[in-house]
């Protein structure tokens, strides 16, 4: 189901500047039981992203209570994509006058295949491209996502599952579709986010679950050496919550031990 502005409908116009110009954001959201896993932080994403981007702000409490109706409809596991664009308006870049915030939201079945992935671990690849550096941009879930749309497609090409993606300067930052995390003794590392890359909802659980752990949690600038170093490596997003990686490059990792802290907590509090 598509539901535009709350109409059941799959239209919006070709003048939305959300397709001129990717203008607006997006969150999507796990949905078990009936019930939007995290929904309280993808609101505040949302919100935070529109108060950014100077958006009209939708109605937030109708955008809630759709989540939650189209979240009933699954008793078992699911996924919403929650997306607000400017609308329609403003001449060439300007928003000026734009004020016909758009609110699409669309639900679809959960991929099985995750199940696999969350059990067994998967191997990364390592992207030859580069992600540029965008402070304007960074940590924001915008509608610019042209960077991960190719970093996807060298993944396939390579035939992996997903892939490191660093930056310009040779950081590690992301994979193409989720946060990395990685542990060295009893400190869990993430990448600063300062400059470019996405700051996940997950992330943002799992960075406050670890907050009340015994592990220490640093946020740096590193480059992969520093990663294939690791004890242990797994990846995040709302949908697929946490997997672990088993080989990056060759270098194989078997340990889990923060991540079955983490997944023993994951949705307790």
């Amino acid at each position: 189901m598509i539901l535009v502005n709350g109409s059941e409908r799959a239209v919006v116009s070709v003048a939305d500047r959300a397709m001129l110009y990717g203008d607006g954001c997006f969150s999507t959201i796990l949905v078990e039981q009936g019930k939007p896993r995290l929904w309280s932080l993808h609101l505040k994403r949302l919100q935070k992203n529109v108060e950014a981007f100077s958006m009209t702000p939708p109605d937030w409490v109708l955008l809630t209570d759709t989540v939650y109706q189209l979240a009933a409809e699954y008793p078992n596991k699911g996924g919403i994509k929650v997306l607000i664009s400017r609308g329609v308006g403003g001449r060439g870049y300007s928003p000026s006058g734009c004020s016909d915030t758009q609110v699409v939201i669309s639900d679809f079945v959960w991929p099985e295949y995750y199940t696999h992935w969350q059990q067994e671990g998967i191997e990364l690849g390592v992207c030859q491209q580069r992600l540029s550096l965008s402070p304007l941009l960074a940590g924001f879930k915008h509608l610019n996502r042209l960077e991960q749309v190719l970093l996807k497609q060298e993944a396939e090409q390579n035939g992996w599952l997903d892939a490191v993606a660093l930056d310009v300067s040779g950081h590690v930052m992301e994979a193409t579709a989720s946060n990395i995390f990685w542990r060295k003794g009893d400190t869990i590392f993430t990448p600063d986010l300062d400059m470019s890359g996405v700051h996940g909802v997950m992330r943002a659980h799992v960075i406050e679950l670890i907050g009340n752990s015994e592990y220490c949690l640093e946020f740096v600038k590193k480059p992969l050496d520093i990663l294939l170093c690791a004890d242990e490596v797994f990846i995040t997003n709302a949908l697929m919550a946490l997997v672990p990686i088993t080989n990056i490059n060759g270098i194989r990792f078997a340990a889990r031990d923060a991540l079955d802290w983490l997944n023993e907590r994951l949705y307790t509090c």
